[in-house]
């Protein structure tokens, strides 16, 4: 699975101006919902209810929220780049800025896992996230995310 298949120019948020996680998923439902044509709230009651569960801030300052809204079509992932940190209960306690939400149908149980392995091994990669952490264009972001598919071919 590659990420040119999972997000669009239209999925990637610059320079997202939050201040907690509970505003930062609240914002990204809100973006979520207007590419994907499903209610906001719906969307953030998903990614809400996954975070009870156990954080997705997996650590170095990324978080990788994710869940399966009902009647959702297809696989979609946005990415938001943080203007400031903010606490997300990550597992090595350090602020995110880097977050790559993935939302899946209720029916996509295998291709949901290999897309949220995906995100994760292009994320683990420290060169990849200084790249993205060094630039603010929405154009420039979405091309670090979808060139270096072909090094982390799943």
């Amino acid at each position: 699975m590659d990420m040119v298949e999972l997000i669009s120019p239209s999925g990637v948020i610059p320079a997202l101006r939050v201040t907690s996680k509970k505003q930062a998923l609240q914002e990204l439902a809100k973006r979520a919902s207007e590419l994907v044509g499903e209610p906001e709230r719906v969307i953030f009651e998903v990614l809400i209810g996954r975070e009870r569960l156990g954080t997705t801030g997996v650590g170095h300052g990324i978080a990788i929220p994710h869940g399966k809204p009902p009647g959702l079509k297809g696989l979609h992932c946005l990415f938001a780049r943080l203007e400031t940190p903010v606490d997300f209960d990550a597992i090595d306690d350090q602020p995110v800025d880097l977050i790559c939400v993935l939302l899946a149908p209720e029916e996509a149980g295998a291709d949901h896992l290999k897309a949220l392995a995906r995100v994760s091994r292009l994320l683990r990669d420290r060169s990849v996230c200084e790249k993205l952490r060094g630039t603010d264009s929405r154009d420039a972001l979405y091309a670090i995310l979808t060139e270096s598919a072909a090094s982390h071919a799943a």
